[in-house]
């Protein structure tokens, strides 16, 4: 296990960050819009995402460099600006975390380290399985971006958001490949009980395939509730003994006067935590509709219970 991996499993449970896109569609995010490429056009928004989470609490925070592979960039006329973005969504995100020093004051007699930057890689959009494109040229891809990544300052680098399992491994070989710490994150929200890719894998195979190349890190997020990645959580502690990684939605998202909304609250969130911690969670946050209230939630809930 990575040094800085096994320093933050000491820790456990870990608090992440929450959701970037709907916080970014809050801020004015249009539909349609490159959420990236607001790391040059909209920087100091951004930087507004990255810094609510820092001081909410969250021990590790993501970057806005989801869809910043060449693949998803190509479909907004950006893929010649691949490294820039990925460079200056890391950046965004270390400025955030280095603005208090190396410590933070969390009360007047306690102090922490400064929150790690995990750059965030999201699928490519491309699935494997339907031949539309090579094991060859994901690994070009993810290679790419890691390196910008890398070369912005990230700690370590979450392939997050995916549904093949395969496609996941390529971005970890990708990420060793740079020598950072590998957290490889999956979508379980098919299948009668929520328990499978939307490509049929199960929380088993994920474990033995995603541990078999390597990464530090295995888990879940998006998909549905905290509810069904309790179970998935489980399963995939007992399938590995690698830290695991747990980011759910906050609930479905309902359409209300044209809007999308998420209904479930930070302290409904926060609630169901315990059970997910106990399932084995190491790394916990927030995906699709959570926001910095639900960080703060979940370290008022973990820091009362002595989780």
């Amino acid at each position: 296990m990575h040094e800085l991996i096994a320093k933050l499993v000491s820790e456990a449970p870990v608090l992440t960050d929450g959701a970037w896109g709907t916080q970014l569609q809050a801020r004015g995010l249009g539909p349609g819009e490159c959420p990236d490429a607001w790391n040059l056009t909209h920087p100091e928004r951004v930087a507004e995402v990255a810094r609510a989470y820092v001081e909410a609490g969250s021990r590790v925070i993501l970057t806005n460099t989801f869809g910043a592979n060449r693949f998803v960039l190509a479909r907004h006329g950006l893929e010649k600006k691949t490294a820039e973005i990925n460079r200056a969504g890391v950046e965004i995100s270390c400025r955030a975390a280095k603005s208090y020093g190396p410590t933070m004051v969390i009360s007047p007699h306690a102090t922490v380290a400064r929150p790690f930057v995990f750059a965030s890689l999201g699928p490519s959009g491309k699935m494997l399985v339907a031949g539309e494109v090579t094991e060859e040229e994901l690994f070009a891809a993810f290679l790419e971006q890691v390196r910008a990544l890398k070369t912005g300052g990230a700690d370590a680098i979450v392939a997050e958001s995916m549904s093949e399992p395969a496609e996941a491994a390529i971005a970890v070989r990708a990420v060793r490949e740079v020598g950072l710490p590998a957290v490889a994150s999956m979508v379980f929200d098919s299948g009668k009980d929520k328990d499978r890719t939307m490509t049929g894998a199960t929380p088993e195979r994920v474990a033995e395939e995603l541990e078999g190349a390597g990464a530090d890190v295995i888990g879940a997020n998006c998909g549905h509730g905290i509810e069904t990645h309790v179970p998935v959580c489980a399963r995939l502690h007992t399938a590995t003994r690698l830290p695991i990684w747990m980011k759910p939605n906050a609930g479905l998202p309902e359409l209300e006067d044209g809007k999308t909304v998420y209904k479930v609250t930070a302290l409904e969130f926060a609630a169901q935590a315990p059970a997910l911690i106990k399932a084995g969670a190491c790394f916990i946050g927030g995906c699709c509709g959570s926001t910095p209230e639900f960080i703060r939630a979940l370290k008022k809930l973990t820091s009362a219970s002595g989780a």
